[in-house]
């Protein structure tokens, strides 16, 4: 499970970051964390004020090893204009702890658990523990596929309630959703407007936010064919990356294997990628999930359409493409001519 939210106190290496380093981003102590959040692409630290937590305006950038502000501006979030322009009143609990939590109660500001527990994906069990039984537990393979990756879209989406404010607060997690209800029924995904760029979407539609995979499945074919978010990953963690069930190289090739009627209808990998066998560019993930979704700064996640998003749609829409994201000495205009030559590939439709 993502253990993301942790105490200093309770667990004292959860600090990376060295802050007795002079930085003037830095205006808080060890002492003053009462929580820490992040442990792979950044950390967050927060502050406890009363039954709330608050965000200090400095979070650690894992991948450069550097210190970058926090303050979420205005324009980058739909709920900002609700809330003071103060880290120091933007509680967590309507704006974050829903999902870094097991049953947040907006009443008492209490949970179950920190984190992503059992029952965030399972539902109450309670009864289950009492007398276990395939009745009283929610087990995602067994719910239908929409409802199943329901569970997961929860969190990991860009939306907001269907009723909002709740008792006078901007929530950004769905209030009221547990594993085996209609996500829908809580929680209603961030609009797009096809050829407008936003606070959330290229022009195109993808998303170019972190936390937005659920946003992006949605509009795929597999996920209208019944792929579930556990067909790729394990949520109880395995030895890969993203907690996939396989490395992706392998993982894709066994349902897009060469010849497939799943495609790609190519007598080869190679034939299919234009690249060499396990070269980057012979990787699924380089040009069906490019890394072009902020967490941080210029750290990019990939994008879960699974499209091949096409250099014309880079031109036309800005939403950058797969080629010349790898290739970054070359036109938009090179990577067209490129793909113009490939056998087996329409002129008229090179971003098929």
């Amino acid at each position: 499970m993502a253990n993301v939210v942790r105490d200093p106190k309770e667990f004292p290496d959860a600090i990376t970051p060295d802050l007795t380093q002079k930085n003037p981003l830095i205006t808080f102590t060890k002492n003053d964390i009462a929580f820490v959040y992040g442990s792979k692409w950044k950390q967050r630290y927060f502050k406890k004020i009363g039954d709330d937590y608050y965000p200090f305006p400095a979070q650690w950038d894992f991948t450069h090893k550097m210190w970058r502000p926090y303050m979420v501006a205005p324009g980058t979030d739909w709920w900002v204009q609700y809330y003071p322009a103060d880290n120091m009143k933007r509680p967590t609990g309507p704006l974050c702890d829903g999902c870094h939590s097991v049953n947040y109660d907006i009443q008492t500001k209490t949970v179950t658990e920190w984190n992503v527990g059992c029952e965030k994906c399972h539902g109450p069990g309670g009864d289950h523990v009492r007398t276990p039984s395939r009745s009283n537990i929610v087990n995602p393979t067994r719910l239908d596929t929409l409802e199943a990756n329901d569970i997961c879209i929860q969190c990991h989406s860009q939306g907001r309630p269907l009723k909002n404010p709740i008792e006078g607060k901007y929530y950004d997690w769905p209030v009221g959703y547990r594993a085996g209800l209609k996500l829908d029924d809580y929680w209603q995904l961030e609009e797009h407007k096809l050829g407008e760029a936003s606070f959330t979407h290229f022009a195109d539609g993808t998303a170019h936010k972190n936390r937005m995979q659920g946003n992006d499945f949605v509009e795929s074919v597999m996920y209208t064919r019944g792929i579930t978010c556990f067909s790729c990953h394990d949520v109880h963690g395995t030895a890969n990356n993203a907690d996939l069930l396989k490395p992706a190289s392998v993982m894709c090739l066994e349902c897009h294997g060469t010849n497939s009627p799943n495609g790609p209808h190519a007598a080869s990998i190679e034939t299919h990628t234009h690249h060499k066998a396990g070269s980057s560019g012979g990787e699924c993930v380089a040009c069906h999930m490019p890394q072009i979704e902020q967490t941080i700064a210029d750290v990019m996640v990939r994008s879960h359409t699974f499209k091949f998003i096409s250099p014309s749609t880079t031109g036309s829409l800005k939403t950058p493409n797969p080629c010349t994201g790898c290739h970054t000495d070359k036109s938009i205009q090179w990577a067209n001519d490129q793909l113009k030559t490939w056998k087996g590939r329409s002129p008229w439709r090179v971003a098929n």
